[in-house]
C-alpha cells in the first residue's frame, strides 16, 4: 500500500478532509497528517471536533472521526511544528500528499516556498522531489494574488483541484456532493475509488414506439 500525506489547513471543507481520510484507511494506506491551528478551529466549527494539540490524544479522536476504527490503514500525526518529522525529509519516500482544505495563506506559502510549519515544509518537499502534491482551495471569490500562486504551484509540479462540486450526476445529499470531490482528490493522487462515478454520456430517452398520427380534424377532413 502508498504512503501518503494529509494536510489540513484552515479553510472551509473540513468533511472533504473526513472522506480523503476514511477512503485512504480503509484502502489499507499509510497516513501521515499534519493539522494547523487554524485547521483545528475549522475542525472544530464545521464537524464539531475539538482536538486538543497533542498528537497523542487527538489521533483516536480523528480516526474515529474519519469513521475508520476498524480500516486496516495506518495513521500517525504530527504536530504542525515539528520539522524534524520524517515528512519534512525527501529522504523519506511518499507517494503524494494533499492539503484538503487549503487556505488562501498556505497555498502563498507553498506557491513562494516559504515553510512556516510542517504542512508547508511536508509540501515543499513533494515540490523538489517531483512528487504528487494535490491543494484543495475552497476559497471564492479568488483574487489575482490567488490566481497567481495557484499558476505558481502548477509551474512547479502541483495540482490545484477547486473543492467545486458538479450536479451532472444529480446529488440527493451533501454527502454526494462531498463525495464527488474526495474522489477526485484521490484520483490525482492516483488512488481508486468508487465515490466519483465516470461520465458515460446522458441516458438516451426511452422508445415507446412510433407515434400515432393525429385525427384529421372536421374542417381538414377531403383537404388535401
Amino acid at each position: 500500500m502508498g504512503i501518503y500525506v494529509l494536510g489540513i489547513a484552515g479553510a472551509s471543507g473540513a468533511p472533504y478532509a473526513r472522506r480523503v481520510l476514511e477512503q485512504m484507511l480503509m484502502a489499507g494506506h499509510v497516513v501521515k497528517a499534519v493539522i494547523t491551528d487554524a485547521g483545528r478551529k475549522v475542525l472544530a466549527v464545521e464537524e464539531g471536533l475539538v482536538l486538543t494539540g497533542n498528537t497523542e490524544a487527538d489521533r483516536p479522536a480523528l480516526i474515529e472521526w474519519a469513521r475508520a476504527s476498524d480500516a486496516p490503514g495506518t495513521f500517525e500525526l504530527f504536530h504542525h511544528k515539528d520539522v524534524a518529522a520524517p515528512i519534512a525529509s525527501g529522504s523519506f519516500a511518499v507517494d503524494g500528499m494533499v492539503v484538503v482544505p487549503c487556505s488562501g495563506g498556505t497555498l502563498g506559502r507553498i506557491a513562494h516556498g516559504m515553510s512556516n510549519g510542517l504542512l508547508e515544509r511536508a509540501a515543499d518537499v513533494c515540490l523538489k522531489e517531483r512528487r504528487r502534491l494535490v491543494l484543495v482551495p475552497r476559497e471564492m471569490p479568488l483574487s489575482l494574488i490567488h490566481l497567481r500562486n495557484m499558476t505558481a504551484v502548477t509551474e512547479a509540479g502541483a495540482i490545484v483541484l477547486p473543492a467545486s462540486p458538479g450536479f451532472y450526476h444529480n446529488p440527493e445529499s451533501i454527502d454526494d456532493l462531498v463525495d464527488m470531490v474526495a474522489g477526485r482528490i484521490l484520483a490525482s493522487l492516483g488512488i481508486d475509488s468508487r465515490l466519483m462515478k465516470p461520465w458515460l454520456g446522458p441516458e438516451p430517452p426511452s422508445y415507446s414506439g412510433p407515434a400515432s398520427p393525429d385525427p384529421a380534424s372536421p374542417d381538414e377532413e377531403g383537404i388535401h
